[in-house]
């Protein structure tokens, strides 16, 4: 076949309408953001969300407080989230959120401790991720506030410090912590992450994961194929494939 005869084909074969989107994403959060990969369940999970109907994503990866400007001046098409910034007076369309981050408090089972209200984190050591007391006043407020309490980015170490007993309690995302608990595993062959309870933080608020959109029909074509993903199964297989290291 003439290679002009292929080139006219590929693109009869692009829907009308159909764009690449330069989208803006958070700088690293394995396994949801994988930079060296432009990969990563939420990049993933975006891409054939937007393939659906054709569009193409370019990601752009840079540190979130830079999120929010970068869609202001018109640096990218889209951003993953407005870290809480209304994007509807700079022409912000919202669509839904491709991924809930999931976050509960974590603890050693065999310790047995029951944490139920804000006050059984009293006279406990807890590690968490950066900015989790501004998101959980009530919880991690006033713990925030005592040597007892640390936030740290890097949440790769959380199951190994706690397995060690060096913290009483860490918080964080449910895939995130089974992701490093088995990178640990895999790294160190010595190591086992023990048995762990969870205890539950208020509920994530859809809200804060919404993607925004510089295009009304972008954002329609992006939200249809999200909502595919999650009715063939496409969606769970995603997760599953990176929580399975496959």
């Amino acid at each position: 076949m003439r290679p002009c005869l292929l080139a006219l084909l590929f693109w009869l074969a692009i829907p009308a309408g159909a764009a690449t989107v330069r989208m803006a994403f958070g700088d690293n959060l394995p396994p949801y953001i994988l930079v060296d990969s432009s990969a990563g369940i939420e990049v993933d999970i975006v891409r054939e969300a937007l393939a659906y109907r054709g569009h193409v994503l370019e990601p752009v990866f840079t540190p979130m407080g830079r999120i929010p400007l970068m869609f202001i001046g018109a640096k990218v098409d889209a951003i993953m989230m407005d870290v809480g910034q209304d994007m509807t007076a700079a022409g912000g369309f919202y669509g839904e959120p491709p991924v809930l981050y999931d976050n509960v408090l974590f603890t050693l089972a065999a310790r047995h401790l029951q944490l139920r209200r804000p006050g059984d984190l009293d006279k406990l050591f807890v590690m968490s991720f950066v900015g989790a007391a501004i998101r959980y006043p009530d919880w991690l407020g006033r713990h925030q506030r005592t040597p007892l309490y640390v936030e740290r980015n890097n949440q790769a170490v959380q199951p190994r410090l706690l397995a060690l007993g060096r913290y009483d309690a860490v918080v964080s995302d449910r895939t995130i912590f089974a992701y490093y608990a088995r990178q640990q595993e895999r790294a160190d062959p010595r190591f086992r992450m023990p048995a762990v309870d969870e205890h539950q933080l208020p509920p994530a608020d859809p809200r804060a994961y919404r993607p925004v959109f510089n295009d009304a029909t972008v954002r329609d074509d992006f939200n249809a194929g999200l909502a595919w993903l999650r009715k063939s199964g496409r969606y769970a297989a995603i997760y599953q494939r990176y929580l399975s290291g496959e």
